[in-house]
């Protein structure tokens, strides 16, 4: 088996294609008072930013989902802390300006028959449009589609902050 250069395996990952997505970063925390202020501490003094967060309850546990300004950063501050962490890739969607932009989102979506496994709001957006983060079942359809509705597509360089 060749695996030098010209051995003709492509071993390109969806990082690695012309691909926009965020990261986000799921955290699992016992269900206990002041856990959630903990993390969110540890991007103090850092350049790291949470630009939407999510939490899921249950009774003794729940799920931190994160989406940061600087995903490499924020990976390391987090490992640092200890914690393990699940990687996902999510599209960022800046809602148009109308009426019920969410719904010409999930319009979109529901034709190329794309279903939508989570969504949240982003905090912070390039002109300070409103956003949303969504996980789908089938990320190129749903890329393809909602390029071709002339939706603006947010890439991780957008929810960079000026140092």
């Amino acid at each position: 088996m060749s695996t030098g250069a010209g051995s003709g395996t492509n071993y390109s990952t969806m990082r690695g294609r012309d691909y926009p997505s965020l990261r986000q970063f799921t955290v699992f925390l016992e269900n206990r008072v002041g856990q959630l202020l903990e993390i969110v501490r540890r991007f103090e003094g850092s350049n790291v930013r949470i630009v939407a967060l999510s939490i899921n309850d249950a009774t003794e546990c729940c799920f931190v989902r994160f989406l940061l300004s600087d995903p490499e950063g924020g990976r390391e501050i987090l490992e640092r802390a200890g914690l393990a962490l699940i990687e996902s890739d999510l599209i960022g969607v800046e809602l148009p300006a109308e009426k019920q932009p969410l719904l010409r989102v999930c319009t979109a979506l529901l034709q190329s028959e794309v279903n939508i496994v989570q969504a949240y709001p982003l905090l912070y957006t390039p002109n300070n449009r409103a956003a949303v983060a969504l996980m789908v079942d089938n990320a190129d359809i749903a890329m393809d589609t909602l390029l071709s509705k002339n939706f603006k597509v947010l890439t991780e360089d957008d929810l960079k902050f000026d140092q």
